[in-house]
């Protein structure tokens, strides 16, 4: 999938259709293109969204993606694998207008679709609040070189969480320039 991007270089923009991986490879070779990613030694840069094109977002993760794939009443219904990561990896690019919410129960998980597409892309789980949940399906297959599967006993939410490394995953650790808050966490 292509998407209009907007280059910024010495006061002067640019728009260009670019593809995902062009965008990935422009940003890995652009130091300051994200600078407000964290991200650790193993990440690459990953590029997704939508259906449409109306969303779109970069992610910084492992080639390899962990992946979660819960039962609760709303995953189940709508197949909803996803990666977690923090919320200093994850940078909407384009589409924030583009988004509707969906929550319900505990309102602590914020289920966000595309308004044009229907398509869920990320959202805020609720294991999860400082993060974002990530659906594989929906990068840009260019930088995943694996994604492993496993299981969440979401309808039994309460007493699988508490044995569950599920809410460490938002949390930064050995993030580059980062060290005080992956230290924070390791406290």
């Amino acid at each position: 999938m292509a998407a209009n991007v907007t280059l910024n270089s010495g006061g002067h923009q640019a728009k260009i259709l670019m593809t995902g991986a062009e965008i990935a490879n422009a940003l890995e070779a652009t130091t300051d293109a994200t600078p407000d990613l964290v991200s650790t030694d193993n990440d690459v840069v990953h590029t997704g969204g939508c259906h449409c094109g109306a969303v779109q977002f970069v992610v910084m993760a492992p080639p390899v993606l962990q992946a979660v794939d819960c039962n609760c009443s709303i995953c189940f219904k709508k197949q909803n694998r996803h990666f977690i990561v923090p919320k200093s990896k994850f940078k909407l690019m384009q589409g924030e207008d583009s988004l509707t919410c969906y929550t319900f129960n505990t309102h602590q998980a914020k289920h966000l679709f595309c308004k044009t597409c229907g398509v869920q892309s990320f959202y805020t789980p609720r294991s999860n609040p400082d993060g974002y949940g990530v659906m594989p399906h929906c990068l840009d297959q260019v930088t995943v070189e694996h994604i492993v599967v496993e299981t969440f006993d979401g309808q039994n939410w309460e007493q699988t969480i508490q044995t569950s490394s599920i809410p460490t995953r938002s949390k930064v650790t050995q993030g580059k320039g980062d060290t005080k808050e992956a230290e924070k966490s390791n406290q």
